[in-house]
């Protein structure tokens, strides 16, 4: 029934144990955890992270937890810090269905509080699990193209849901304490899309994972909240955020079906809802072997949603509308037949001959029949042909997945910098067998800063 929904995500976080998990998700799990780090090892590039890690150096003067790649600050300090280091550069995850980003909400708290009391790397892994799984099945319950309609964005407000969920379970709390958190959490959803082709849509991410946080702690403490946050008739968050939702799809098949193996992955740079467009141009370049000076006309045929995000920027401005632009990304990609955070480096996307290019010869066109990152591009050749690729499933969505494999690319391609190689093959093997581990405090250790490290031995 629509009213149980609360309490019956309340319950299966609560009572989720490692056995219940299958391997699969599990698996997941941990790809989405290596991915995490992965982007926030790569966000201490992003421009705006200077100004975030003040902000969360002044929320509180402790230091019991890791900043991913830096020092030590407070709970608050380092789930706010390490929830937008994972977004800074727009290459986390997305859940599709719920265009929300999950792992920079998620992710942090859980690794600062199983950090600070010492819990083992499968406590860590259920939280995980009961985080994602309980995010994801909100936002679907949500109905959330109706939600989209009204201009909500998914991290803000579903972001506090998961992380209450994940500290909840690594806090020990029963079904009471989580639905208490969930009232606490929904008490605090918030973020539109009025914030887009801005910074802020980042700061809703880390926001949602210091919600979410500061939710469950209010809750070990038995302040009151509801217990039915999500369909109470006046205010809840189904009714009031979208349409009344869909709560029998919330918990349809709870703990069979594990919605959070719909989480997606990107291996490039750049806005998730481009990510087809962005598979679709590599392979243009990768097996058609075009050359920068061969193409005259790129057109990129995305639906009205992609177009309206993303074809906004033909003239972009900066490295944030660098990363959302479809226009910059085609010249880039056939230029450089390549995507990495150097292809939005000043030095690169202010290049005269890219930006020409992406403002003269790159077109965003709408095809109505297409949904999600669904994507055809074509090319105009200087012979006169015209070259065409469709991408249906972007590299790392469900039907198309990253291998562990290039996951652990992705991470030592960002991590040597900043942790030295060492400590990348100590953190790579630890969430590898994350079961296996004794302390979440060796895995912190480990993605603490070099520099970190080294002004520790010597005070």
């Amino acid at each position: 029934m629509a009213g149980d929904v609360t309490q019956a995500l309340a319950r299966f976080a609560a009572t989720l144990t490692y056995d219940q998990i299958p391997e699969s998700a599990r698996e997941h799990c941990k790809n989405l955890l290596l991915d995490a780090v992965a982007c926030a090892l790569a966000g201490k590039q992003g421009e705006e992270t200077p100004q975030v890690a003040a902000f969360a150096s002044a929320l509180a003067q402790s230091h019991e937890s890791s900043v991913i790649g830096g020092e030590r600050l407070s709970l608050a300090g380092s789930t706010m810090l390490n929830g937008f280091l994972i977004t800074a550069v727009t290459m986390c995850d997305v859940h599709r269905a719920t265009l929300t980003h999950i792992t920079p909400e998620v992710v942090p708290p859980a690794l600062a509080i199983a950090e600070r009391d010492g819990l083992s790397g499968r406590d860590l892994l259920v939280a995980l699990a009961a985080g994602c799984e309980v995010m994801t099945r909100i936002g679907i319950g949500m109905d959330w193209p109706a939600a989209r309609a009204k201009g909500w964005h998914g991290p803000g407000v579903l972001g506090p849901f998961g992380a209450a969920a994940a500290v909840g379970r690594l806090l020990g709390f029963d079904e009471e304490a989580m639905a208490r958190a969930y009232g606490l959490a929904g008490s605090q959803s918030a973020g539109t899309f009025a914030a887009w082709g801005t910074p802020t849509v980042k700061f809703h991410q880390c926001r949602g994972a210091l919600s979410g946080l500061m939710a469950a702690l209010l809750a070990q403490q038995k302040f009151v909240a509801t217990r039915e946050f999500l369909t109470a008739r006046d205010g809840g968050l189904f009714n009031t955020y979208s349409n009344g939702g869909r709560p029998d799809i919330a918990t349809a098949d709870l703990g069979k079906r594990w919605e959070l193996e719909q989480i997606a992955l990107r291996l490039w740079p750049s806005a998730s809802t481009i990510q087809g467009f962005v598979t679709a141009m590599f392979e243009l370049v990768e097996k058609h072997g075009l050359g920068f000076d061969q193409v005259k006309k790129v057109r990129v045929f995305m639906n009205q949603t992609g177009v309206d995000m993303h074809g906004m920027f033909p003239r972009y401005k900066g490295k944030f509308e660098a990363l959302l632009s479809t226009h910059y990304c085609a010249a880039v990609i056939l230029h450089d037949r390549a995507l990495t955070l150097a292809q939005f480096e000043p030095a690169r996307y202010n290049d005269p001959t890219l930006a020409r290019f992406a403002a003269e010869q790159v077109e965003t066109k709408v095809d109505a029949s297409f949904t999600g990152v669904q994507s055809v591009v074509e090319a105009d050749l200087a012979g006169g042909k015209t070259i065409s690729v469709r991408c249906d499933h972007s590299k790392g969505s469900p039907e198309n997945p990253l291998t562990r494999a290039e996951i652990v690319e992705k991470f030592r391609a960002y991590g040597k910098s900043v942790l030295g190689g060492g400590r990348v093959e100590d953190a790579i093997a630890a969430i590898t067998k994350l079961e296996d581990l004794k302390s979440a405090r060796g895995l912190m250790d480990a993605l603490r800063s070099g520099e970190e490290q080294r002004t520790r031995k010597s005070a």
